[in-house]
This record gives C-alpha cells, sequence and structure tokens, in this order.
C-alpha cells in the first residue's frame, strides 16, 4: 500500500488513528487471500460512513434549500449519495491507488470498479466519524463534494423521480420501469393508492399516494434510493 500519509495530505485529514484509515481502504477481497493481516474489511465502515453521510448531506440540503419540501429534499439527498456520484469523488481523491485488493479483484479493473470506490469513500466518512466525529466528516464531505451541491440547482431533472429513474434504467440495464398499482383503498374523496415500481420484474419501490401520479412518483423515489445503494437492488444490477 503506498504511503498513507500521502494520502492524508491529498484528503486534507490526518488521523489519530492511523489504523481506521488502512481499515477503511481493504477491500474484502485482500483479507481473502490475507487471513492473517489482522486488520477487518471495509464493510463495517461502510455501514457507519453510510448513515453519517447521509446525515450531514441532509443537514445541508436542508440549510441550502429552507424553500423545498421533504419529498424534493430527498431527491437530492438521493442524487448526492448516489453510487455514481460517490465514485467520481472518490475517483478524483485518488482512492482508487491506494485500495488494498485481492490479487483476483486488482486483475479484474478493481481500483476503477464504481462500487468499490462508492464503497472505499463511504468507509471513509466512517473511519473520519470514528477518529473526530460529525464536525470532521461535514468538512470532508462539503469538501470533497463540493461541485456536487453547487450543481444540484442545474439539475431539473431531479424535481421528477420518474424521469431520473427511467434515466438510470435505461442506462444501466436497457430497459424501462413499469409501475404496478397494487391497491386502492377507501371511498372515492379520500382514495388511496399503493403503486409499485419495477424493473426487470424485481420490486424496487413501493409507493402509497392520494393518486396513481403520486403513488408512482414515491415508488420511484424509493427505488432510485435503493438503486444507488450498492447492496440493494442486486438482482436487477446484475440481470
Amino acid at each position: 500500500m503506498p504511503d498513507q500519509s500521502a494520502l492524508e495530505e491529498r484528503l486534507g485529514v490526518r488521523f489519530k488513528d492511523s489504523a481506521l484509515l488502512r481499515e477503511a481502504l481493504t477491500h474484502s477481497s485482500y483479507l481473502n487471500e490475507n487471513p492473517g493481516s489482522g486488520i477487518g474489511s471495509n464493510e463495517r465502515l461502510e455501514f457507519l460512513g453510510d448513515a453519517a453521510l447521509g446525515l450531514v448531506v441532509a443537514r445541508q440540503l436542508y440549510s441550502d434549500y429552507p424553500e423545498e419540501d421533504e419529498g424534493r429534499l430527498t431527491e437530492l439527498r438521493t442524487h448526492l449519495v448516489r453510487r455514481e456520484t460517490l465514485a467520481q469523488a472518490a475517483a478524483r481523491l485518488g482512492l482508487g491507488d491506494y485500495l488494498l485488493l485481492g490479487r483476483g479483484e486488482e486483475g479484474a479493473g478493481g481500483r476503477r470498479r464504481p462500487t468499490n470506490l462508492a464503497r472505499a469513500y463511504e468507509a471513509l466518512v466512517g473511519a473520519l466519524f470514528l477518529d473526530g466525529g460529525l464536525p470532521r466528516v461535514r468538512r470532508f464531505v462539503k469538501a470533497s463534494l463540493t461541485d456536487e451541491f453547487r450543481g444540484l440547482r442545474h439539475k431539473a431533472v431531479l424535481a421528477d423521480p420518474k424521469s431520473r429513474l427511467q434515466e438510470v434504467a435505461q442506462s444501466r440495464w436497457q430497459t424501462t420501469p413499469s409501475y404496478r398499482l397494487v391497491r386502492a383503498q377507501g371511498p372515492d374523496h379520500a382514495r388511496r393508492f399503493t403503486v409499485e415500481a419495477v424493473i426487470q420484474d424485481d420490486v424496487l419501490g413501493v409507493g402509497k399516494g392520494r393518486s396513481k401520479q403520486q403513488a408512482e412518483k414515491e415508488a420511484a423515489r424509493q427505488a432510485l434510493e435503493r438503486l444507488d445503494r450498492p447492496r440493494v437492488g442486486r438482482r436487477a444490477a446484475e440481470a
């Protein structure tokens, strides 16, 4: 592994516990080939970092967009924490150069794999949280996602989760999502609809609303949140 101090300089941080940084950069494939290394993979830190990142991003958006409702804020957050966004940020930081990978993963281009990069970013956030708390995470996230925060106001498509989901489905799997009405309940003046968002027979979101259109938008929003987290929607991603 290259010198961690060089990476810390690139990141603009200095770890009190350098073992946390090493763990954040350790892919499970490395441990499979080096079982006695004495460190864990970055998966637990990724779990923690996902939560810390979501909180920091939500707090920043809450301050930046006082005029927006919960639905719109959710869409903006989804864009910022999605796999593609985090992978791009990780690539700019050069995290791929510092990953500890098994030989097979290395040979398969693992240092450039978006999933590995996004997970490393989240694991790094988790490591920063343990090393210095939320203030440190907030400084790092704002610095590393500066362009993404600035670019949000120019992404009109984010106002429509159905359009965004269609864009993602066509880009990844050359297909379009469908919406399946599950139930309609209540009297005509207070009807409630439940709709599923489906991609290649995989139900990725369930939405409810006073109209089918509202329910479809909520289902699409949930599907986007799931697809932007590497561990979820895996069957559709592999299809």
